[in-house]
């Protein structure tokens, strides 16, 4: 299959069936280079799906099929946001589309709108920030509430940014100067990270689990706010740790790599085909002190009670501050009953600190109904656990604070809230 007709493909099934575009394009099979453009074409479209549209409409007359739109919505990216693709080819390629999954009149019509494109030349930005940056207005509404119409925009445009992929290096195995040099070496662009200690960011890697340092466990895939959130909880060699909520893995891998591979590391997972990909990973860093276990993190498990001395609670969202990664996430309508179980989870994790111990909570959404109110409601439900300040890395621009919400446009991360709780002795 080429890349173009998976792109189609998937964006069918993400319109259709409501798939994601991440899970669609794994199920499809094609040669790494296919994929990449099917990738790139598929998340691009999703990035920019309602300013296609408001293109499109500027030049279609009278209703498109669905299946029609989706074709055009990927020829104009193409045309507006690539400059390798000729503009013979994505014309072309469209109407041949066209034919095949539509049919021959349709192709006439796909191949008149496109023309009319090109003769066009350069094509109007909409001045409204929501449709400029594709974000349905309920979301912009929700952004524009909660931080005003200015940082609402630099955050909507922040979502669309094409950002590097954040290595964090597992010093279990090797240290950030060795697995920079061997990254470079097997053609990465990489570079150390500005202020996050022993972590790289990366670009033009193809495939990172083909390459030999992947293979010998000396790197795992982690956005930089969620490395501050186990650095923000300070796991220590020797500590019992829960990671409540565990997969992927990656907080579990970060602390497991913090208590320098000693003590003990519970992951819990409510999805029992995650915990093998959990067990995967530890084996493949080298983590023997990571033990999984199937458990719903609202519900109660009394032999845990005060036994942890951290608990990490990075509990299920709206996902709001991972658009830029999937950006299908901006046009889900978030839960509004979210709030209610993170509180539930949230409390349900206490009772497992012991006295003196910490509660990490956390979330990768930007929205305050799930991040600052359900830290102050479980605070005033729970008196015997107070804030306590987390101390940031120098030179990430980030206030020491006890609760801290971090946004891409502001901090170079991924939209995240962290909360640090401790029980009193």
């Amino acid at each position: 299959m080429n890349g173009r007709d998976a792109a189609l493909r998937v964006l069918i099934a993400c319109r259709v069936n409501g798939a994601w575009s991440e899970a669609a394009l794994k199920e499809l099979h094609m040669d790494r280079r296919e994929a990449a453009l099917a990738s790139r074409l598929c998340y691009g479209v999703q990035q920019n799906r309602l300013l296609l549209d408001y293109w499109i409409d500027g030049f279609a007359r009278g209703k498109l099929q669905p299946v029609v739109r989706d074709i055009l919505r990927l020829a104009l990216y193409q045309l507006q946001f690539l400059d390798k693709i000729p503009a013979s080819a994505a014309v072309h390629e469209a109407v041949e589309q066209t034919k095949r999954f539509a049919n021959p009149a349709a192709a006439r019509t796909v191949n008149g709108i496109l023309r009319s494109v090109l003769r066009a030349g350069a094509l109007p930005m909409p001045q409204d920030a929501a449709l400029r940056y594709s974000h349905p207005e309920p979301l912009a509404a929700l952004l524009r509430a909660q931080y005003g119409a200015q940082t609402a925009q630099r955050l909507m445009q922040s979502n669309n940014e094409i950002t590097p992929t954040v290595l964090q290096v597992n010093t279990l195995k090797t240290d950030t100067e060795t697995l920079k040099n061997m990254l470079s070496q097997a053609g990465a662009e990489v570079s150390t990270h500005p202020w996050l200690p022993d972590c790289l960011e990366v670009r033009a890697t193809g495939s990172l689990e083909r390459l030999d340092a992947f293979a010998q466990g000396l790197f795992y895939v982690q956005d930089t706010a969620a490395r501050l959130s186990v650095l923000a909880a300070r796991p220590q060699a020797g500590m019992h740790v829960l990671d409540c909520c565990a997969a992927p893995g990656g907080k579990s891998f970060a602390a497991a790599i913090a208590m320098g591979n000693t003590g003990s590391l519970l992951s819990c997972d409510i999805h029992p085909h995650k915990l093998p990909l959990i067990e995967k990973g530890a084996q493949r860093l080298g983590i023997t002190v990571l033990r999984t276990c199937l458990h719903d993190a609202a519900q109660p498990q009394p032999e845990w009670d005060g036994h942890f001395d951290l608990v990490l609670a990075d509990v299920p969202c709206s996902g709001l501050g991972v658009i830029r990664k999937k950006p299908d996430i901006r046009y889900k309508t978030p839960d509004a009953s979210l709030p209610r179980l993170q509180e539930r989870i949230l409390r349900r994790q206490a009772q497992y600190v012991r006295a003196g111990g910490v509660l990490l909570y956390s979330t990768c959404t930007v929205l305050r109904r799930e991040n600052e109110d359900v830290a102050e409601a479980f605070l005033r439900a729970c008196p015997d656990f107070e804030p306590e300040t987390v101390q940031f890395p120098a030179g990430s621009g980030i206030p020491d604070a006890a609760m801290t919400t971090l946004l891409p446009c502001d901090h170079g991360t991924d939209g995240f809230f962290i909360a640090k709780f401790r029980r009193k002795p």
